[in-house]
């Protein structure tokens, strides 16, 4: 270990224990060296020795020995086909480099499972810089459309997804649903847990406070446009981020989204419509992860748009549909 290299601490990395932030810089190194290093002061933080467990900060000069080290200096990283390269480059709406936001359609899974080798999680490897590998920081289902954010740095990831546990996220839905929503302004709220439903089919069904696994959910909805009795176009704000919640929430109301064949209600299916679920994530505003807010609507997909012709639905949507709403 006769040379050194001193390496200066950027931004997303602040707040890092100084062991991972080391494996980070040199890939391939174990922890015995790491702490072997740290004792015989190798490793020196402002010229000083530190412990693993040291937080490093924005600007803090870090010396580095000349490590060996068995494996390849750069880490293995996911492969994406060129296929589905371009399929994820085509969805960017925008990118600033911290938050990346794109325009899921639908029938797309989010996240991979039993079944589901293909799926935007599996995607994001394109756009990796080797530096940083973009993270999903919320989910939407595989048949909605719409908004999805990504945090295109760690920081950038922690940020967003601490405004989405802690509510400040203020997201905006648009639904074409089965009937007239009376009143056509309301909240449904209550507690959802996951259970069995019709058919013996697992999915969400009401629960009670205090109940395990019950978890307390709140949607606001207002009609913006409506065909007779027949249809209607609404706008949906969950203040909660419970599984299938508006979905459930809707159904369970007697106004379920046309194209869900899971939560249903007694009316009849809107015939001559796209068999698609006319769900979209329109809108979103949130705290900006540097400064300031961040604020982006999403195009309705083609399914969505040709619905909305079809039903006589105006496609002039206000910025703020609840704008009026108490």
């Amino acid at each position: 270990m006769s040379r050194y290299k001193e390496v200066w601490v950027n931004k997303d990395e602040d707040d890092t224990r100084l062991d991972r932030w080391v494996k980070r810089r040199v890939p391939g190194l174990n922890q015995a060296q790491i702490e072997k290093a740290l004792r015989k002061g190798d490793i020196r933080v402002g010229g000083k020795k530190a412990k693993s467990n040291f937080r490093l900060r924005t600007g803090m000069q870090v010396k580095l020995p000349s490590f060996e080290v068995s494996v390849p200096s750069l880490p293995v990283r996911p492969m994406v086909n060129a296929k589905d390269q371009a399929l994820i480059r085509s969805m960017v709406l925008f990118d600033d480099q911290q938050i990346m936001a794109l325009n899921k359609p639908s029938g797309l899974a989010v996240q991979g499972g039993t079944g589901t080798l293909r799926h935007i999680d599996g995607m994001l490897a394109t756009f990796d810089d080797c530096e940083n590998l973009p993270k999903l920081v919320h989910r939407l289902d595989r048949d909605t459309s719409g908004l999805l954010l990504i945090g295109r740095t760690r920081t950038a990831t922690a940020s967003l997804a601490k405004a989405f546990q802690s509510r400040a996220a203020q997201k905006t839905y648009l639904a074409i649903v089965l009937g007239t929503p009376r009143p056509h302004q309301g909240v449904i709220k209550g507690y959802m847990k996951k259970g069995v439903g019709q058919m013996g089919r697992e999915m969400m069904v009401w629960g009670k406070h205090g109940e395990r696994d019950a978890q307390y959910s709140r949607s606001g909805y207002t009609v913006l446009s409506s065909a007779g009795q027949k249809a209607s176009l609404v706008a949906l704000r969950p203040e909660t981020g419970r599984t299938h919640q508006l979905r459930f929430h809707m159904a369970e109301i007697g106004y379920a989204i046309s194209g869900d064949h899971k939560y249903v209600c007694d009316r009849e299916p809107l015939g001559g419509l796209p068999d698609q679920m006319m769900l979209h994530a329109w809108g979103i505003t949130l705290p900006h992860p540097e400064q300031g807010s961040f604020s982006l609507t999403c195009p309705l997909p083609k399914h969505f748009v040709d619905a909305m012709d079809m039903l006589g639905f105006e496609r002039n949507i206000p910025s703020d549909p609840f704008a009026e709403m108490e």
